[in-house]
């Protein structure tokens, strides 16, 4: 058939939820649930790091901005959801489908670089503490930070483009909760060969590269603990990346799932749970897994505490 014999959709249809309609008021409050407390746990770190001196350094900075991203990434997402499973809608135009998938993947590919970023500041801390902040001067650290932004909107920017340039016809029902590369793709009425070559291409890139960073980052921070003559010494330096081991691995672990694996061994049902997992419940662990493990971080919200609790009694 011809593009011109074809209706070209300008809506899609989510259709993640109706195998289970039953399903949909307990989903609704535990998405809610999860939703509430990313965005408490996230906000609440950036305003603690923010109202505390103690964590005005380079490590902190760059942990304000992943808990943004966490809050902005699953803010894309998680209200789509919420809002089809209160009220049945599952229509979505393609404009919103479109900014969705764009500010997925800007958020997504920011928070991969970020990650190496964090990644870099560690080995810097630790290969050379005593000049730490001036190797980490705010200049260095804005110019960190902001490179990451470029790096994930110029990502988006090709992704969404080639994307949303081939023509969807008819078939308009996207069995996932929000507009994602893999649904969409299989919509697609025209030939997504060199479209798919592209986006894979520079998305295992993406995530390649920056799990090579982090790789490298820990392989040389091992060679500087190593070297280290105190067991003790050796053990509380490497306690200070445990926090971020454990992000990255759940971070490129999940993408890492759903978007390198071969084709052959992909089930959509393992797609959803996967895109669940990354989109809504990872933001929400990120700041419990820095804040749980992270002595500063307990100290620094402990001090607001009390200082509240002096304020009410006076």
């Amino acid at each position: 058939m011809t593009k011109n014999n074809l209706t070209t959709v300008t809506e899609f249809v989510l259709v993640g939820f109706t195998d289970h309609p039953e399903w949909e008021i307990p989903l609704f409050l535990v998405f809610l649930i999860f939703y509430l407390i990313t965005i408490l746990g996230n906000m609440g770190m950036v305003i603690l790091i923010q109202v505390n001196v103690q964590l005005h350094t380079p490590m902190y900075f760059f942990l304000s901005h992943l808990s943004v991203m966490d809050a902005c990434y699953t803010s894309v997402i998680t209200p789509q959801i919420l809002s089809t499973l209160a009220t049945g809608k599952t229509v979505i135009a393609f404009s919103h489908c479109a900014a969705q998938f764009f500010f997925f993947t800007f958020c997504a590919s920011t928070e991969c670089f970020l990650l190496a970023v964090m990644a870099y500041d560690r080995y810097v801390a630790i290969s050379n503490p005593l000049l730490y902040t001036v190797a980490m001067s705010p200049r260095k650290r804005w110019s960190l930070v902001v490179g990451a932004y470029m790096c994930g909107l110029s990502g988006s920017i090709q992704r969404t483009t080639c994307t949303f340039s081939l023509s969807f016809c008819e078939d308009n029902k996207i069995n996932f909760f929000f507009c994602d590369l893999p649904p969409l793709l299989k919509l697609a009425c025209s030939d997504t060969t060199n479209a798919e070559i592209i986006i894979v291409l520079f998305g295992n890139f993406v995530i390649l590269v920056n799990a090579l960073i982090i790789l490298i980052s820990y392989l040389l921070i091992i060679k500087t603990v190593m070297k280290m003559k105190s067991s003790g010494g050796r053990g509380k330096t490497f306690s200070t990346c445990v926090s971020h081991i454990t992000a990255v691995a759940l971070f490129f672990g999940t993408l890492t799932f759903m978007y390198i694996r071969s084709g052959s061994g992909k089930s959509l049902e393992e797609d959803k749970v996967v895109s669940v997992f990354y989109t809504v419940v990872i933001p929400m662990l990120n700041p419990l897994i820095y804040s749980l493990r992270n002595k500063d971080v307990k100290a620094a919200f402990r001090k607001i505490t009390n200082r509240l609790q002096v304020s009410q009694s006076v």
